[in-house]
């Protein structure tokens, strides 16, 4: 048996963090629950085992593998866990699925996963980067795959920040930029993981320099958040299945909107008028508006 699971904690979400280290025929019954969770909240352990194809001692070994007591304890959190909201269900797309199942599951699947995600950053951090951000004289956004993709968004924002932003892609143009960067520039580094090596050397080589360094990670036990002023841990339900919409960039894509926003709002009114006046000739551009 695992880890008890406590009384807080959404059956849902354990069954998709533990999928991977559940028994094979175990992840069978976890997948017909994932698939369709209101259907097990009456289905007896003949019932789920049948639609599982397993045994019936498979049922119950389910239930205790992820930390209830038994079948009717883990019936009793499913209800609980299906009253806080929609549950994340994309685990079990499967190739039969068609188009409009895929499109719900996935919409599904983000929507919740985001709110999963919210309900866990810390404010408190989000602050203290707002506040670094504010007084920075440049900003450089760094990061790879994925996150190289959420820090080309950052830098594209640039006029909310109110500052020269960059955000280089080439390892080696990121050693360049984080050597030479000064006191009063920040350097935001992205990694889902944080424990990409350069990454971690991007964060030591500014900070060592004198810059502010802001860490945007998937996990609070992550390597790179040693080498922080502050750390924003925006915890997702990401796991390694091959069709798993990438929710670490959604929501860090949300977390760069957060900040930029709440920094634009800090700037004078004065630059706010020239922002607001900057968006509106871009919308004349796009034919949305005349100038």
């Amino acid at each position: 048996m695992m880890d008890p699971l406590p009384n807080s904690q959404n059956v849902l979400e354990t069954i998709r963090l533990r999928h991977a280290r559940l028994r094979k025929s175990d992840r069978k019954v976890a997948d017909v629950i994932l698939a369709d969770p209101p259907r097990f909240l009456t289905a007896t352990v003949a019932e789920t085992a049948a639609i599982a194809e397993v045994s019936q001692p498979t049922v119950i070994r389910f239930a205790t593998a992820i930390g209830c007591n038994g079948y009717q304890d883990f019936k009793l959190r499913l209800a609980q866990a299906l009253a806080l909201g929609t549950p994340a269900t994309h685990s079990v797309l499967l190739e039969t699925d068609a188009p409009e199942t895929v499109f719900e599951k996935i919409f599904d699947y983000t929507i919740s996963s985001l709110d999963w995600t919210r309900k866990r950053i810390d404010p408190q951090a989000i602050a203290r980067a707002i506040d670094i951000l504010t007084t920075a004289k440049a900003i450089d956004f760094f990061g790879f795959g994925a996150s190289g993709i959420v820090a080309h968004d950052a830098q594209q924002k640039f006029p909310l920040f109110g500052v020269p932003c960059g955000a280089p892609s080439d390892l080696h143009q990121q050693i360049m930029v984080a050597s030479m960067m000064q006191p009063g520039n920040v350097a935001v580094v992205i990694s889902n993981t944080g424990t990409t090596p350069s990454m971690i050397d991007v964060a030591k080589l500014a900070r060592a320099n004198g810059a502010r360094v802001i860490g945007l990670v998937g996990a609070a036990q992550a390597p790179l958040l040693a080498h922080c002023d502050v750390g924003i841990v925006i915890e997702t339900l990401d796991n390694t299945n091959d069709y798993t919409p990438t929710i670490s960039r959604i929501a860090a894509l949300a977390v760069i909107d957060v900040l930029s926003t709440a920094v634009g709002l800090r700037r004078d009114p004065t630059y706010r008028n020239r922002v607001a006046a900057m968006k509106r000739r871009l919308q004349a551009y796009r034919g949305s508006q005349p100038l």
